[in-house]
C-alpha cells in the first residue's frame, strides 16, 4: 500500500463534501438543495469505509476462512447502513417539506419564499392555499 492509495478515500471524502457544501450555498431550488445535501451526505459513506478498510484483508464473513484471518471492520460497515437508512428518510422529510413549501409559497426558491408568521397576516389570498405575492400583483 502506498500513500497515494492510502490517502484517495479521504481526498475523495472532502472533495464530496466540497462539491455538495458549494452547492447547498448556491443552490437557488429547495429540490438541488435536497440533492446537494445527499452529496454531502455521501462523503461520510466514503469516509466510514476509508476508515474500516484493512488492506489485504476479507470481508467479515467467517463461514468458510479459518481463525485469525484479518477481516475489514465491521462496525464501519454498520455504520455507513445506519448513515444511508437516515440519509434516505431525511431526503424524504426534506422532499415532503419542499413540496409544503411550494404549496404555501408558491416557489422553490428559497429568496422568493417570505418567512412564517405565527398568528399575524399570511399573506394568503381567502380561499387560496397560495400566498399573495406583491410584486407579482401590482399593476
Amino acid at each position: 500500500m502506498n500513500a497515494v492509495t492510502s490517502f484517495l478515500p479521504y481526498a475523495v471524502a472532502a472533495w464530496l463534501f466540497g462539491i455538495g457544501l458549494y452547492g447547498i450555498a448556491t443552490s437557488r431550488n429547495f429540490i438541488h438543495l435536497v440533492g446537494c445535501l445527499g452529496v454531502c451526505q455521501s462523503a461520510t459513506y466514503v469516509l466510514l469505509l476509508g476508515l474500516g478498510y484493512r488492506w489485504g484483508s476479507i470481508a467479515p464473513i467467517f463461514y468458510d476462512h479459518p481463525p485469525g484471518t484479518p477481516a475489514v471492520d465491521p462496525v464501519m460497515q454498520a455504520l455507513v447502513l445506519t448513515d444511508i437508512v437516515v440519509g434516505a428518510t431525511l431526503t424524504a422529510l426534506l422532499l415532503v417539506l419542499t413540496i409544503q413549501a411550494y404549496k404555501r409559497g408558491g416557489s422553490l426558491d428559497p429568496e422568493k419564499l417570505r418567512p412564517m408568521r405565527a398568528g399575524g397576516k399570511s399573506g394568503r389570498d381567502p380561499g387560496s392555499s397560495r400566498v399573495r405575492d406583491p410584486e407579482r400583483s401590482a399593476p
